[in-house]
Parts: C-alpha cells; sequence; structure tokens
C-alpha cells in the first residue's frame, strides 16, 4: 500500500540492513566478543490475523507492540503489514544487537512459545481472536540447515564409538 504500512523503530527501514550491521560492527568493537559465520544479524517472525477481523493498522500496532515488548524495548525493529493476501500479516524484524549495542539478543529454547503466548496475550487485551490448537508448519533449525548443520555432540560421539567398535 505505498510503504504505507511499514513501521520502524530505532532505525530507517530503508537502510536497516545496514544500520543493523553497522551496530554489530559497533558491538564487536566495544566488547571485543566476535562470532563467527553464524553470528545472526536480525531476527524474523511473522504474525497473522483471521480475515476480516483487523484493519491493517491495527494489525500493523500490535506487530509494533509485540516487537516492543517482546524485545523489552531494546532492539531497533521495523514491522511491515502485508495486505496481498486473504489474510493480513505482519513481517517483524529486529536488530539482534541491542540499542546499547553492548548485548545481543539470543534465541532461547522455548523463544517461539514465548512469542506465541505474548502475541495472544496482546490480542486477547485488544478483542482479536487467537488460534487455540495450531499446527507446527516449520522444519527444525537443523533440518532448515540441512548440509550445513555441524553434527551435534551426541552425534559425533555415536560417530566414534561405531569407529572404535569396527576396530575390535
Amino acid at each position: 500500500d505505498g510503504c504505507m504500512l511499514i513501521t520502524s523503530w530505532q532505525c530507517d527501514s530503508r537502510i536497516a540492513d545496514a544500520e543493523f550491521l553497522f551496530a554489530k560492527n559497533q558491538y564487536t568493537q566495544k566488547t571485543g566478543r566476535v562470532r563467527g559465520e553464524d553470528d545472526v544479524i536480525a531476527y524474523h517472525l511473522r504474525q497473522s490475523f483471521v480475515p476480516g477481523e483487523i484493519t491493517p493498522e491495527d494489525a500493523n500496532r500490535l506487530g509494533c507492540e509485540l516487537a516492543k515488548r517482546f524485545t523489552k524495548g531494546n532492539h531497533a525493529y521495523i514491522v511491515c503489514t502485508h495486505i496481498d493476501k486473504a489474510h493480513i500479516h505482519n513481517h517483524v524484524i529486529w536488530n539482534s544487537t541491542a540499542l546499547s549495542q553492548t548485548r545481543k539478543f539470543r534465541n532461547f529454547w522455548g523463544s517461539s512459545r514465548a512469542v506465541r503466548r505474548l502475541n495472544d496475550t496482546i490480542c486477547i487485551e485488544n478483542g482479536y481472536s487467537i488460534v487455540e490448537n495450531p499446527k507446527r508448519h516449520g522444519k527444525s533449525y537443523n533440518k532448515w540447515l540441512g548440509e550445513q548443520a555441524k553434527p551435534s555432540h551426541r552425534e559425533q560421539l555415536r560417530v566414534m564409538i561405531d569407529r572404535a567398535l569396527e576396530q575390535k
């Protein structure tokens, strides 16, 4: 809709990728902590709504509220509301580097569940419906990585044991 449904906080949505990368570099300079190629620059989630239940403007507002509350206001973010499908949905993208450039957001075990609970809370507070029994759609991170995934410690140990047993 002519980019009217893009909201950014503490960044410019037109150059956010460069700003996020710059913040990451500032973090490295301030802290001396360096990660490898697997370092994350930004995180992304989708927030969908029931068709016909919400206006694009309210959807964008709820997306901003989700981003601000989930990151506790410590990370720059962008919320893009899409109206090109039957259901209005948001893409929420936040910088992995905190605004202070001294900390980074680390995805934690159960973060998907935490986002879901927070999203449901925000929707209920604003009078919108939630999905009661959601179906899982995505792949696990390791399946998504495919061949690029490093074997787990358990898998490495299993391989070493198998090799040792072959030699006996």
